[in-house]
């Protein structure tokens, strides 16, 4: 009997916490071997230096409500090292003006006519307030796409001024390509509960506003020092294999074979089990013959790439007193020409560690379908932010240092179906034995959801291992 042995392939958070939670499962003595095709771990958890400062130019923050990330920070020692937005709101830029994201709705699907009251056209209230006459919604199990049903029910307003912007800002998606099942599983439950209105059913999951003098829980958390602080201690579990591509996985008599490296000269890593957490095109790739059916599900999956453009502002620059703001598809400048950046965020207003100098501000750029605006080069896409940034709040100043950050084909699109896609690639790959799947494709986008597939997948290929190897 040799020392249990596992691969995990993929360096993002999936990877490194499959990682984590196997080395905690088999044992102080397991071999277990993360292997990563790029020349650096974390995935979209990036952390740069900008202006001097610690800036994470990736995903910057996890929903605190959920627990996988707060109780895994806690388990690697970094509690001490978690912080919280301030409470200054952020801002919606539609129909030509800049709002406050009102309260009471769920992802911008309002839960009375009073929260967009002041967001929309006296049609679009309208629209609202007459919803609940029409006939009650009865979906029977099926799935439907986001901005169908909001337009069917409300008209084109609040999907374009609301959801849209807000789901936007998640899967760098459109609402109507995204399905409700799987972005919106609160009011998809209630609807399926027979709650026959949307206005009803977003009232039944939001929550009720807090007595007086009680707070209400923070929405999100993140590291003080950037989240590349979390790969760091995660990457302590396992011996980590850098710009190595895994060709191919081959199941053998008692384990698996991983083809990794060059083409031209390919090494081999063989193994008990085996953990993939890398995005749906090389997953479908290296399922292609050992669990086909999850393979062939695995290419249905569509993917947006975006890019995050970081700007360090000199000191005295003033940001308005909004933690950012998102934009509504298809907005202009006052001169006509459309918006580059979907969304900012002022980081030096939203989180109270990055307070002072220099400035720090960071513009998103793309949704699904708009690879064409990141078709340009670092300099280019700078300007465009820049400008948008003026015509929003008026900050002309020069920066002081900025960074552009790229995420081609970074986002899943969670589309009509995703739930049923996700159940049949579970089920493919569940039926082979010692092999599991993880990452942003299957349960969620956000850290918190990835913390939990990888930990499903390490418990899984973990009871296979330890039969194996007694």
């Amino acid at each position: 009997m040799g020392e249990p042995r596992a691969a995990v392939v993929g360096g993002g958070i999936s990877g490194l916490v499959a990682a984590h939670r196997l080395r905690g499962l088999l044992g102080p003595r397991a071999e277990i071997t993360v292997v990563e095709q790029s020349d650096r771990l974390g995935g979209k958890l990036r952390t740069a230096e900008v202006g001097g400062r610690a800036y994470d130019v990736g995903a910057e923050a996890f929903l605190h409500r959920r627990p996988e990330a707060v109780e895994l920070v806690a388990e690697l020692g970094l509690a001490d090292r978690l912080v919280h937005p301030t409470t200054v709101p952020a801002g919606i830029r539609a129909a030509g003006a800049t709002r406050s994201i009102p309260g009471r709705t769920l992802m911008g699907v309002p839960a009375s006519v009073d929260a967009v009251r002041d967001v929309l056209s006296p049609e679009g209230v309208r629209r609202v307030a007459a919803e609940p006459d029409l006939p009650p919604i009865r979906l029977d199990g099926a799935d439907v796409a986001v901005g169908d049903l909001l337009r069917g029910r409300f008209g084109p307003e609040v999907a374009d001024r609301l959801v849209g912007p807000l789901l936007g800002g998640v899967y760098a998606g459109r609402t109507d390509v995204l399905g409700l099942r799987a972005t919106m599983p609160q009011l998809a439950a209630a609807l399926d509960s027979g709650v026959g209105s949307l206005l009803a059913a977003a009232a039944t999951t939001v929550p009720a506003p807090p007595p007086p003098g009680v707070t209400r829980p923070p929405v999100f958390g993140t590291l003080r020092d950037g989240l590349s602080t979390l790969v760091e201690r995660l990457a302590r579990a396992a011996d980590v294999r850098l710009g190595l591509p895994v060709r191919a996985l081959a199941r053998r008599d008692r384990g698996w074979r991983l083809e990794i490296g060059s083409a031209a000269a390919p090494g081999h890593l063989d193994v008990d089990g085996v953990v993939l957490a890398v995005p749906a095109p090389a997953a479908r790739r290296l399922l292609a013959d050992v669990a086909p059916a999850a393979s062939r599900r695995y290419a249905e999956v569509e993917l947006a790439s975006m890019a995050v453009v970081a700007l360090a502002l000199p000191p005295g620059t003033v940001l308005p007193e909004r933690s950012g703001v998102l934009l509504a598809e298809g907005e202009r400048a006052s001169d006509g020409v459309p918006f580059t950046a979907k969304a900012f965020t002022f980081s030096s207003r939203k989180w109270a560690h990055l307070a002072g100098e220099p400035v720090l501000v960071r513009g998103s750029v793309g949704r699904h379908g708009e690879e064409h605006l990141l078709q340009r080069d670092d300099e280019d896409l700078v300007a465009a932010v820049r400008r948008d940034l003026r015509e929003l709040t008026g900050v002309t100043a020069e920066p002081i240092d900025t960074a552009v950050t790229r995420w081609g084909g970074g986002l899943p699109q969670y589309g009509v179906g995703h739930l049923d896609l996700v159940r049949e690639v579970e089920e493919a790959v569940g039926a082979v034995p010692g092999l599991a799947v993880a990452g942003a494709a299957l349960h969620g986008v956000g850290i918190p959801a990835c913390i939990a597939t990888a930990g499903a997948a390490a418990g899984r290929v973990a009871a296979h291992v330890l039969g194996a190897v007694r």
